[in-house]
């Protein structure tokens, strides 16, 4: 709910919603239990709002299991004259309270989302938001109209999010330079008897606080109640700067409104670098240790990470408002812009194995994984959003790998000119000392100029050839293949080259818009095999590949790589643009056979038996007893 009312709150008009979810593994009843509700939760209130869900990323790794982290991403569309700003300007006018009456539900949210866990305390209510998706689809209606029909009467509008009312009404202040006189004895309340700073800090979902011109109250009541929403004035614009409270006939607070806005204090916290890191260069790189290629593919795609998500996206709406062209599944969703012939690709990604062993290099690599995704969908990547989640940056180590991954998500997006427009953090994700991976979910948006430029992952037809792009070489360390044989990642983090990645991406979004490319897929988790696989799911075809590579190199998970398939005519064209980087390696084929024949063994899987057991690795994860 929060981030669909930062979009509306903008002026824009929610189009989609994508989310990034992170679990322990699902060998326990515990984190059966938190998944299956977490994505009850996601499903449950983006259908009913009637925003379409489409894309995200599931992840499942022992290091989430006591925090498990859940990330959304909200979309939306903006005509730049309704832009908002957010701000309480003008001495006099008024400062209303729009939307859902004020409890005592999420009292404390934004700090107890700063404090590490126990196993034992859970039961921290007053701390968890209650939400309503109907009321939200109320909100946002009633607020857009307002944006868009009442623009003379409405100088800002502000989300109620972390620290509810004293967030919110400072910040608005603190953007106008004004000062706020506000009268808690006019807030809705639900609960009797509460107390000023129960007030100021409830986070109770669907609120917005709305500047209003003096004398263009009644409109906006009038509009708000044909929704049935509660709209009431609760203060008003002053000139000297100061943040001003009155409860019962009582000043209850008076202080600068710089003193809650502007003058947080800025922590220079001390680093170390962890000794891990040490440890890890000084180990030799990862050798496999399987013996065939062929069962390990099978066992690769039934890890819960790799699996299907399927039986998680088919809970979520995905078609919605109808705008919806490339849905959960593929590379990157992409959602068209009525009226143009343009639509805008979306996605979130990040490998917090990756940034475990090396936290710049795995910064570049989330950044540079989202491009590939929009890139492999078609289109040209614009900007990121990130949500930074971290153990407790308190301890030098946690902080180093903040502040080190900082660095290599700069870095990226600057050589891949993508600016980071917005973000947040989540710190302190830790329970009885052990810390989640450093994980910053990276989010992306496209532009896709032409809808005749969109690709989606998956093979076309037979006869068309399958295209490699980028060299491949021996990089296990954080994989999922290591993963699996060794039950935990270590070693040095692969070597990464942002100008390799950068050309690749260029040439590959080049060969789209000249209209040689069937179909492309970027490969990243478990390798060429796996990414292979992923391609040929749900087409009823198949593919015949031969590779001059050892078997384990089909797991490897070497970055700046894509799979094209490209029509026969095509293939010099396309070869042509890549130079050395590309090796035309195989033929997509009618029968659904899954033929890869390496230096050393030939897989042979048939397609659909593969697919079902994919399919079902997580619903047989969650029947199964722990």
């Amino acid at each position: 709910g929060g981030i669909i009312r930062d979009i509306f709150s903008m002026g824009a008009r929610p189009i989609a919603i994508l989310d990034s979810l992170r679990f322990g593994e699902l060998d326990n009843e515990r984190t059966k239990h938190i998944f299956e509700e977490v994505v009850a939760g996601i499903s449950g209130y983006g259908n009913c709002i009637g925003i379409p869900t489409v894309g995200g990323e599931t992840v499942f790794d022992p290091c989430y299991k006591g925090n498990p982290l859940v990330n959304a991403m909200c979309v939306g569309l903006i005509d730049q004259k309704d832009m908002q700003k957010g701000q309480a300007a003008g001495v006099g006018n008024s400062i209303m309270y729009v939307g859902a009456k004020t409890g005592r539900d999420g009292i404390h949210g934004a700090t107890f989302a700063s404090e590490e866990f126990k196993e034992e305390e859970e039961a921290q209510r007053s701390a968890v938001q209650v939400g309503d998706p109907f009321m939200e689809k109320l909100l946002m209606e009633a607020c857009l109209e307002c944006i868009y029909d009442y623009s003379d009467a409405l100088i800002g509008i502000q989300d109620m999010g972390a620290a509810g009312l004293v967030s919110s009404s400072s910040e608005m202040a603190s953007k106008a330079g004004s000062g706020l006189l506000l009268n808690l004895d006019d807030v809705p309340q639900r609960e009797t008897e509460m107390t000023p700073y129960e007030m100021m800090l409830s986070e109770s979902q669907e609120r917005m606080l709305l500047c209003i011109k003096k004398g263009e109250e009644q409109r906006i009541v009038d509009l708000f109640k044909k929704y049935e929403l509660d709209a009431v004035v609760i203060g008003e614009v002053t000139d000297d700067g100061m943040y001003r409270l009155s409860h019962a006939g009582k000043v209850v607070a008076e202080l600068p409104v710089d003193a809650l806005a502007e003058d947080a204090p800025v922590y220079y916290k001390p680093t170390a670098v962890p000794a891990r890191i040490a440890a890890f260069a000084a180990m030799e790189d990862y050798k496999p240790v399987f013996t065939s290629a062929q069962d390990t593919l099978v066992a690769l795609l039934q890890q819960a990470t790799l699996a299907s998500k399927k039986s998680v996206y088919d809970t979520y709406d995905s078609m919605v408002r109808t705008s919806t062209v490339v849905g959960p599944g593929s590379d990157a969703a992409v959602v068209r812009v009525r009226g143009t012939k343009k639509a805008i690709a979306m996605t979130t990604d990040c490998n917090g194995r990756y940034l475990y062993l090396n936290p710049e290099i795995g910064g570049q690599i989330a950044v540079a994984e989202a491009a590939r995704n929009i890139v492999a969908s078609g289109g040209k990547p614009l900007a990121i959003t990130d949500c930074l989640n971290y153990g407790n940056p308190d301890k030098p180590e946690i902080f180093w790998e903040l502040s080190t991954s900082a660095d290599g998500i700069s870095e990226a997006c600057r050589q891949l000119d993508t600016p980071v427009i917005s973000g947040n953090v989540s710190l302190y994700n830790e329970t009885d000392g052990v810390a989640v991976y450093p994980t910053p979910m990276i989010g992306m948006v496209g532009l896709i100029e032409d809808l005749a430029h969109i690709t989606t992952q998956a093979f076309k037809a037979a006869g068309d050839r399958i295209i490699l792009i980028g060299e491949t070489k021996a990089d296990f360390n954080g994989s999922e293949l290591q993963k699996m044989e060794l039950g935990k990642i270590e070693g040095k983090l692969m070597d990464f080259d942002l100008a390799v990645e950068k050309e690749n991406q260029a040439n590959v979004l080049k060969a789209i818009k000249a209209g040689l490319i069937a179909s492309a897929h970027d490969l990243s988790e478990g390798g060429l095999a796996v990414g292979l696989m992923e391609s040929v799911f749900d087409t009823g075809l198949g593919f015949d590949v031969t590779v001059a590579m050892d078997k384990t190199l089909l797991f490897s998970e070497t970055q700046s790589r894509f799979i094209l398939t490209v029509k026969p005519e095509n293939v010099a064209a396309v070869e042509a643009i890549f130079g050395s980087a590309a090796a035309q390696i195989g033929t997509v084929t009618a029968a659904a056979v899954a033929k890869i024949a390496a230096a050393n063994e030939t897989i042979t899987l048939d397609i659909k038996e593969v697919q079902t057991k994919w399919e079902e690795a997580i619903p047989c994860l969650l029947k199964q007893k722990a």
